[in-house]
């Protein structure tokens, strides 16, 4: 899967307060993590000379975090320099070994630029004072050192005579702080939000690592950030071999877009003329449109053809499937007289296809936005095949309604007319929405259905909701042929198969046998 590690989601539908708005820490110098989007959900950083808690279990991703954050910081400032103190965790032979295989990782920073160093040493003989010591004495010999990791804080609380004890030594960390002018990050296993060091740091950041069903899901929260606002809530991690990747949920990201599109509005037509002169024309450019329909109804199809309609017109477009790979797609349009290849290998159509792995939700639509912003232009066509894909993605069911106003609010921002299939259930006759709020969300709804007559199946077609347009609440005949979609131009066909009476075998004028 692509992903940008550019920390702002882009100037369209930024949350109020987004990066560059320092949300209440107006003036404060910031020092920028460089682990993708955690800044933007910081507001533009961690701000200078604070001291934060990073806590979570075992594998959630805490040393990996840290060092990323280290070696991110030296790449971005010429005269950046770390300090990585370790505590009763793996040894550094190994911790810089488990490192090698990571993109962030550069030897060439060690020890000059990054330096390790283990303080349990001398907090095993020393106790709480020895390592302090250990701490100044290192950063004044470091001089210009201005990122400080803690990492296995949990031994020091051990080591503590006594909880007071602890919260003094949190508040000698911090001072050290200030005076060497770092910015110090302290690593621990703890997980309660209420731990004593919590109450004196200046954010706490919180990394899970849990099963939800059968998926084991990585999530970040940052629970306290004084002097700024910053992006509340849960939001998906990714550890892969570029690091961590964070990816803000899509209903904050977007809570603020405009009302509407810049580009003036047009009609963007499906390429089959008696269904567009159903719909004046075509949908409004940049609106949503939901095909509902069983599995084989020709939704796929009748995307497809939205596409190249709209290619044939010079209007890019993007299909994004989650069940077909691209030479699939390809055939099955051609065998049908939909000429999807050629316009893919001039680069009109763009072809996404997910293979069927685990995804995350938020990484999908981010992905999918980030491409629509690489070279914005002014009505592109994007079909999504299978809003089930982003469902299934989904940790949490009920973001649903949310995930899905603000996305499609997203996307037509970016001038983008959408189409989104939805599967609907293939042995029954009733019409129920698996995603209820789709049709609130999108502007048409079009349904696609079987009716069998005479035991042979017939495809229907109906417009069920088109804001802003008048349309024909006919239901339509229409038949997948070699020559493409074919509608039929009455719905007298239609009404026929409806009352269960014959008709021609193969035509769609709607007459009657005699």
């Amino acid at each position: 899967m692509t992903r940008g590690h550019d920390d702002t989601p882009g100037a369209e539908g930024r949350p109020s307060g987004g990066e560059g708005d320092q949300g209440g820490g107006a003036g404060v110098p910031r020092l920028e993590s460089g682990i993708p989007r955690l800044d933007y959900i910081l507001k533009g950083g961690f701000l200078q000379n604070g001291t934060y808690a990073l806590m979570g279990p075992p594998g959630s991703g805490k040393t990996i975090f840290g060092n990323q954050l280290c070696f991110e910081h030296v790449r971005r400032s010429p005269t950046g320099r770390c300090v990585y103190v370790t505590l009763l965790v793996e040894s550094h032979s190994k911790m810089i070994r488990h490192l090698g295989g990571m993109k962030f990782f550069d030897a060439a920073a060690i020890p000059d630029r990054i330096y390790y160093i283990s303080g349990y040493p001398a907090l095993r003989d020393q106790g709480l004072s020895g390592l302090l010591d250990l701490l100044r004495r290192t950063l004044r010999e470091r001089r210009g050192t201005d990122v400080l990791v803690i990492d296995g804080l949990e031994s020091v609380e051990q080591r503590a005579l006594s909880a007071l004890a602890f919260r003094e030594f949190i508040h000698e960390i911090q001072g050290l702080s200030s005076f060497s002018a770092c910015t110090t990050f302290l690593l621990s296993s703890v997980r309660e939000r209420t731990h004593p060091e919590n109450a004196l740091v200046d954010g706490i950041i919180e990394l899970t690592d849990q099963l939800i069903g059968p998926r084991a899901v990585r999530e970040l929260t940052v629970h306290k950030f004084r002097g700024s606002d910053c992006l509340r809530g849960k939001h998906e991690v990714e550890i892969d071999t570029s690091g961590i990747v964070i990816h803000p949920r899509v209903e904050i990201q977007f809570d603020s877009p405009r009302e509407s599109a810049t580009e003036e509005r047009q009609r963007m037509s499906f390429g089959i003329e008696t269904f567009d002169a159903m719909i004046e024309g075509g949908v409004l450019s940049g609106s949503a449109t939901a095909l509902l329909g069983a599995p084989g109804t020709g939704k796929t199809l009748l995307g497809l053809s939205f596409l190249v309609e709209g290619a044939r017109r010079g209007e890019e477009g993007v299909y994004f499937g989650f069940y077909e790979p691209p030479p699939r797609l390809c055939e099955k349009a051609r065998r049908v007289g939909i000429d999807l290849e050629t316009h893919v290998k001039k680069g009109t159509i763009r072809l996404i296809w997910q293979p069927p792995l685990e995804h995350m939700m938020d990484s999908l639509a981010e992905q999918l936005i980030e491409l629509l912003r690489q070279a914005p232009k002014p009505r592109r066509r994007l079909f999504i095949d299978g809003i089930e894909g982003f469902r299934a993605a989904s940790v949490y069911p009920d973001r649903m309604p949310r995930f899905l106003s603000a996305f499609t609010n997203q996307l037509r921002m970016l001038d983008v007319t959408t189409l989104v299939s939805e599967e609907l259930d293939l042995f029954t006759p009733l019409i129920r929405m698996p995603n209820a709020e789709l049709g609130n969300v999108v502007e048409n709804v079009i349904l696609l259905r079987y009716v069998e007559l005479r035991s042979q199946i017939h495809r229907l077609i109906s417009v069920m909701k088109m804001r802003e347009s008048l349309y024909d609440r006919s239901i339509r005949e229409f038949v997948i042929t070699g020559h493409g979609i074919e509608v039929a131009n009455s719905f007298r066909s239609a009404e026929q198969i409806l009352s269960g009476q014959a008709r021609v075998a193969g035509g769609l004028n709607g007459e009657e046998e005699p």
